[in-house]
């Protein structure tokens, strides 16, 4: 196998495989993020998780079309009705209630996240945490758009995003670290 180092590692992992190991990669990315929705903290209108944590980690190691993939894939379940999201929640109501932009915002973050990291000058540990603070940003801003909607500008500023910028900031961190140790040992099964 050849080693793609301008590609995601996960992504790279997975280019000579089997389609079945993709489709297996994106199911068990999507659990982990519900996994991660699981986490939370009782908060009003929106409860903290770290489902940001594990879409921006998604990104960094699958890329963009890979993340993108299974960030939808996680959304699809729990649009379904499987149990997927903040508090064990599934259906078509967490997608017109208030956290409908941050749903919206994970999705877009993959993709954009994931994108930017595959840039070579992006990979590395600080040019990636500036990344995915951003990919944060996005989320909150998505988020907050939504949110406006429904109780005005400066309430959703108060309690959708000002609560959670020092968790996106650790989180932002976390994911930066999980990626960077986790990359050399799935590069080396490349080879």
């Amino acid at each position: 196998m050849t080693t793609q180092v301008h590609v995601a590692p996960l992504r790279a992992w997975l280019a000579e495989r089997p389609t079945a190991w993709r489709i297996g990669a994106v199911l068990i990315g999507s659990w982990l993020i519900a996994a991660s929705s699981w986490m939370s903290a009782p908060m009003y209108p929106v409860p903290m998780t770290m489902q940001t944590f594990a879409v921006l980690m998604v990104a960094g190691m699958a890329g963009a079309r890979l993340g993108f993939a299974i960030v939808i894939t996680w959304l699809t379940q729990a649009a379904l009705g499987l149990p997927v999201l903040a508090d064990g929640l599934g259906g078509l109501a967490p997608f017109s209630g208030p956290t409908a932009g941050y749903l919206a915002g994970f999705a877009l973050a993959a993709f954009v996240c994931g994108w930017l990291t595959e840039q070579p000058l992006l990979r590395a540990w600080a040019p990636m945490l500036a990344v995915f603070l951003a990919g944060h940003g996005l989320i909150l801003a998505c988020g907050w758009a939504r949110l406006s909607m429904l109780i005005g500008a400066e309430p959703a500023f108060a309690s959708g995003v000002w609560p959670f910028v020092t968790g996106a900031v650790l989180k932002s961190l976390l994911a930066v670290a999980v990626v960077k140790l986790a990359e050399p040992r799935i590069r080396a099964m490349q080879t």
